[in-house]
């Protein structure tokens, strides 16, 4: 009976321990997951305020310098590109929003703005150059992709949330700043865009 007991408790100790592991997880996936445009408008005023607290530029500001590197070689810095307007993209090939964002890039904005004095960067965040790569080659993409594996450009724009969108106008000054990403911001940054480049 002793056997069947302890045999008992221990079957109930492994569920639980299942049950507290599956918990954590989910706890872990709410905190970590980046933020999602489509459900933004539903964010708590307590959410919505953390954003806000890890967004480090807005617009008004002189956007800060970085270099970045690119991933066909070669690197880039924000202070080259004065004179022109220039769509910066923080994401990551993790980030089901960011992927969207990155879907609409090259019809959305690259086409859509062919010809204009527009640079766009799409700098992946934190992530090592043989993930991006790959991604890259699976989606496809042929527009420029950049790096910012130590997250030395991204730290001086924010300290948490991706997609991170942020328009920059001639001058070096932000126009535009976004969280997420949805056909809302999307229109906002093609107008945005189209402000900036009227200046």
């Amino acid at each position: 009976m002793a056997i069947k007991s302890n045999h008992k408790k221990r079957g109930s100790n492994l569920t639980l321990l299942f049950a507290l592991v599956v918990l954590i997880a989910l706890v872990a996936a709410i905190i970590l997951w980046p933020v999602d445009a489509e459900a933004s408008h539903a964010l708590t005023p307590a959410a919505q305020q953390d954003i806000e607290a890890t967004t480090l530029i807005h617009a008004g500001d002189v956007a800060p310098d970085f270099t970045v590197e690119a991933l066909a070689g070669g690197k880039v810095s924000l202070s080259e590109l004065k004179g022109k307007v220039v769509l910066v993209s923080f994401w990551a090939t993790w980030c089901p929003p960011c992927r969207q964002e990155l879907a609409h890039m090259q019809e959305g904005v690259i086409d859509h703005f062919a010809g204009q004095d527009l640079v766009v960067l799409p700098i992946s965040r934190g992530e090592k150059r043989e993930t991006v790569e790959n991604y890259i080659s699976k989606v496809g993409y042929t527009f420029p992709i950049y790096l910012d594996g130590e997250q030395e450009a991204y730290r001086k724009y924010a300290s948490n949330y991706i997609p991170r969108s942020v328009v920059v106008g001639r001058d070096g000054v932000v126009a535009y700043v976004a969280v997420g990403y949805d056909e809302t911001i999307a229109a906002e940054i093609e107008k945005a865009i189209t402000e900036a480049l009227k200046k």
